[in-house]
């Protein structure tokens, strides 16, 4: 999708899921969750937010964005699920600036921010994080290792009494925010980390 698409008022009324990441690279266990996404949350859409660069991540081991988002748009393989840049076009770099543009953008749009369990424990780290929650509704995805600790965490203690039962995800995109809700999805092994690993040592993507 380039730039061009993301004008007019072509998304009015679609509930759309934001996936945000490096992408470093995608990989099944994004798809799986996307797909889980759409079903479980109701979403017309889910939009991968390829990062151009995730400020809390060394740029060492960084794939160019143009060769994380061809692999992204590569793994994705649905007709519901776009991989972009668009945080290029924006011109933002942290995510609560990102939400906030695209809602201005798309106000009769409705995003909801997805997220694994490993990034809700560690999104008291993220620039204006309590911006995000107060921003749009969130869902979280269960993780192997993380669900316990995060659940445990800053983020979601502090907004507790705004969690929506997960019998009642479906009501989440067009719920005021802050509201959030916790997914117990079927787990997914993939990681990019361990993707990376197999490749420095010559093995092919998994």
């Amino acid at each position: 999708m380039g730039p061009h698409r993301y004008s007019g008022p072509g998304f009015a009324g679609l509930r759309i899921g934001l996936l945000g990441g490096s992408f470093n690279p995608a990989h099944a266990g994004h798809r799986h969750i996307s797909l889980y996404a759409l079903k479980a949350l109701g979403l017309d859409r889910v939009w991968w937010l390829v990062s151009p660069q995730n400020p809390l991540k060394s740029a060492r081991d960084m794939a160019s964005l143009e060769e994380r988002l061809a692999w992204a748009r590569a793994v994705a393989r649905h007709p519901r699920i776009t991989a972009t840049a668009i945080e290029t076009e924006l011109g933002t770099r942290y995510t609560a600036a990102t939400i906030a543009e695209l809602v201005r953008r798309f106000p009769r749009t409705r995003f909801v921010w997805l997220m694994g369990a490993d990034n809700l424990r560690q999104i008291p780290r993220w620039k204006r994080w309590t911006r995000i929650f107060e921003s749009v509704p969130v869902a979280v995805f269960a993780r192997p290792t993380y669900s316990l600790g995060a659940l445990g965490g800053v983020a979601a203690q502090r907004y507790a009494r705004f969690r929506l039962a997960e019998t009642r995800a479906k009501g989440l995109s067009v719920a005021a925010p802050p509201v959030w809700t916790f997914l117990r999805n079927p787990l997914h092994p993939a990681s990019a980390t361990a993707i990376r690993r197999a490749r420095a040592h010559g093995s092919g993507p998994q």
